[in-house]
């Protein structure tokens, strides 16, 4: 039952520390620039998990002329374009919840791209659950309550779900030949230097390691310095994360795999719910459900269509 069941698990655990990073993120961004957030997040994790998988099986990382280009659309696109796209989003004034819902309409281009372009089957049930799980995160989300529109904002909000449509298709490619280890690498390897060349890292803030940050909510009043809090996001927040979302991907269709995403912003509601004091109202709440229940069908439909073969 475990193994049948360990492309799900793998997802689940994955949104779990994407979702709780979340809040660790919004502390550090009190003192420094998203996008130089996204930059250390991505060189830190990558030079760590280089070191470890070069040690520990360096041979895995070992690439052709013909692999390479699809593993740099899966670092540029999959891995730094949806944190680009996002940032950009929240920076230009869209409220986060609308940008949430916009990156998390991949499942619905991913279905159509299944569909329209690689004239595919996509099961009936597939359909109902990414339209259930959609619903669902316009509730949590409130989008109808407080909308700012912003035109280059609504944009990067796209360019971030297309990114992400990408990282499942390409991703789940590519798992098929990788281990996770190796995808992981390869997937941050280009993050990193993308933002490398885009802002010179001998300008990077790096007084912010050295601040005192607040960690608020519950714990306001405690404080920590900052390069612990960024230390998490590195390490608990990027590679432990990225490592199961890419163990999962290996084992399930992209269609599938990113329909499962759609539960990181019900997680996410719920830790800054706990964290940070933010209640949730009535109807997000029964959002949550909805997406839960458009997962579960989803996720059935797969099954359904894999034994049917």
């Amino acid at each position: 039952m475990l193994n049948r069941f360990r492309g799900e698990i793998y997802l689940i655990l994955g949104a779990i520390f994407f979702s709780f990073n979340g809040v660790i993120s919004t502390l550090v961004l009190d003192h420094m620039s998203p996008f130089r957030l996204t930059q250390v997040r991505c060189i830190g994790a990558f030079i760590i998990i280089f070191l470890i998988v070069a040690m520990r099986d360096g041979q895995s990382l070992r690439t052709t002329r013909k692999e390479l280009p699809t593993l740099i659309v899966l670092g540029i696109v999959g891995f730094a374009a949806v944190q680009a796209g996002y940032f950009l989003g929240i920076q230009r004034g869209v409220p986060l919840s609308l940008v949430l819902i916009i990156e998390f309409t991949a499942p619905i281009w991913i279905v159509l791209w299944i569909k329209f372009v690689q004239k595919r089957h996509v099961p009936n049930a597939m359909w109902g659950g990414v339209t259930l799980s959609f619903i669902g995160l316009v509730f949590i989300a409130k989008v109808w309550d407080g909308l700012i529109f912003d035109l280059i904002g609504i944009l990067g909000a796209l360019v971030s779900a297309f990114a992400l449509a990408v990282y499942f298709l390409v991703g789940s490619k590519v798992g098929q030949t990788r281990s996770a280890q190796s995808m992981t690498v390869w997937g941050l390897g280009m993050a990193g230097l993308t933002w490398a060349l885009v802002m010179p890292v001998w300008q990077f803030p790096f007084e912010v390691f050295s601040l005192e940050m607040n960690l608020q909510g519950i714990f306001d009043g405690t404080f920590l310095p900052g390069w612990v809090l960024i230390a998490w996001i590195i390490v608990m927040g990027t590679i432990v994360p990225y490592l199961f979302v890419v163990g999962g991907l290996r084992r399930l269709s992209p269609s599938n795999a990113s329909v499962m995403g759609m539960i990181e912003p019900v997680l996410a509601g719920a830790f800054a719910w706990i964290w940070l004091a933010q209640s949730w109202a009535p109807i997000q709440l029964s959002g949550a459900a909805i997406v839960l229940v458009g997962i579960y069908i989803a996720d059935r439909a797969k099954i359904a269509a894999t034994n049917a073969k």
